[in-house]
């Protein structure tokens, strides 16, 4: 394939948290390492969130320098830009001067999440661009929306020309979800696989990373109410702790529901947890841990990562019902780190191997059966693992297909 000049426009400056980082540095990086011109570009209009201010703010005085930070370490020093639309649209970092046309000419823009709408008319964001690809890293909301004829839904992917989806079982006989006009590649998380690899665990827990509460979001279809939140699928396995062999952890935000303020603009904001909730989760033996401490920052976030024993986690209701195929990011980078994967099943095992390195689990049962296998000889999971993520997740691999896909 011929050299490609490719933009990854994203939303990780606005959403410092390390998991961001990784989804959109990955891509970035990992097209660069694929020898294609590649860079990140960020737009939007809605106003940054400040971690130290814990607030949404009209500058971007953490933004920026976080975002050069972030760029620097991943090779990307001198090929990022991002625009104050929030306020006054200037661009701002390395190819400030030259952004606009680079976005008009590219071969490809990869519109992350499709968070940013660069082509909507009045809106602060609008810019002009050449090829704008849909980049569905969170299915299915938007695909039941739009199917749905929702009219945000329907502003923000009618000016795409391309989708593409990590719902790698959309449009197929596996979920019953409808796919977005024009799919072109179903894909998954790439892992830059040098940057994950390590040594033993020190931690004897299995962890997850996560929100407890979202609010909003929630779906009809098909005269069923699909869930976003993913506590609904935390209290249905409230008691796994106790029967578990090793501690079951949890890293989330855990600043009281009743004084949390999430920011303005913030389309699914985080309720925070309430005592009850707490005390519920600490009396069937949950670990929790303060996300913040480590999740404003992608290095002591991979630290976490590597130091766990494995991941235990649940997933949203609309993909464990609706069998969409998804797969975590975060859950990529465990395998990638040699760590073992327990998580809920949303029918991914139609694309990934399951049973050795890393279970899919519907019911308690099922899910304590793969600890325990797990716990029967740890070195040969974890080393199933790493080969799951050396073979269905190596960036290089991931992004060359998408491109083929993309070409096709």
């Amino acid at each position: 394939m011929s050299r490609l000049r490719i933009v990854v426009l994203g939303t990780l400056a606005s959403n410092p948290y390390a998991g961001m980082a990784w989804m959109h540095m990955q891509i970035a990086a990992g097209l660069r390492r694929l020898g294609h011109d590649a860079y990140y570009v960020e737009a939007t209009s809605v106003w940054p969130y400040d971690p130290v201010r814990k607030l949404k703010v009209d500058d971007a005085d953490y933004a920026v320098p976080y975002l050069a930070s972030v760029a620097e370490r991943f090779g990307l020093g001198d090929r990022w830009a991002y625009r104050r639309s929030f306020r006054d649209r200037e661009w701002l970092g390395p190819i400030r001067s030259r952004v606009e046309p680079l976005l008009a000419q590219a071969d490809a823009v990869l519109n992350v999440a499709g968070a940013t709408r660069p082509r909507t008319k009045g809106w602060a964001e609008a810019l002009e661009i050449g090829r704008l690809v849909y980049y569905g890293t969170d299915p299915p909301y938007q695909d039941l929306a739009f199917s749905k004829g929702d009219r945000i839904a329907r502003r923000t992917i009618d000016q795409h020309d391309d989708f593409v989806t990590y719902g790698e079982n959309i449009g197929t006989p596996e979920s019953p979800v409808p796919p977005l006009p024009r799919l072109k590649a179903r894909t998954r998380q790439p892992v830059l696989l040098d940057m994950w690899k390590n040594g033993p665990p020190s931690k004897d827990a299995f962890t997850t990373v996560c929100n407890w509460k979202q609010e909003g979001h929630d779906l009809e279809f098909r005269g069923e109410i699909y869930r976003w939140s993913k506590h609904h699928e935390f209290l249905k396995f409230i008691d796994l702790p106790l029967r578990a062999r090793r501690p079951l952890e949890v890293a989330m935000g855990l600043e009281d529901a009743n004084t949390v303020k999430p920011g303005l603009g913030e389309m699914i904001p985080a309720a925070g947890m309430t005592q009850e909730e707490r005390t519920l989760l600490a009396n069937n033996r949950w670990r929790l841990v303060d996300a913040h401490a480590f999740t404003t920052d992608p290095w002591p976030y991979r630290d976490y990562v590597q130091a766990s024993r494995g991941e235990f986690s649940v997933a949203k209701d609309q993909n464990v019902r609706l069998r969409t195929g998804w797969f975590s990011e975060r859950s990529a980078c465990y395998l990638a780190a040699g760590r073992p994967v327990v998580t809920q099943d949303t029918g991914f095992g139609t694309v990934l191997p399951t049973g050795e390195g890393l279970f899919a689990f519907s019911t308690s049962d099922e899910a304590i059966a793969a600890l325990e296998t797990i716990e029967s000889d740890y070195g040969r999971h974890s080393r199933a693992a790493r080969a799951i993520a050396e073979e269905y997740f190596r960036a290089e691999t991931v992004l060359q297909r998408l491109l083929e896909d993309l070409a096709a």
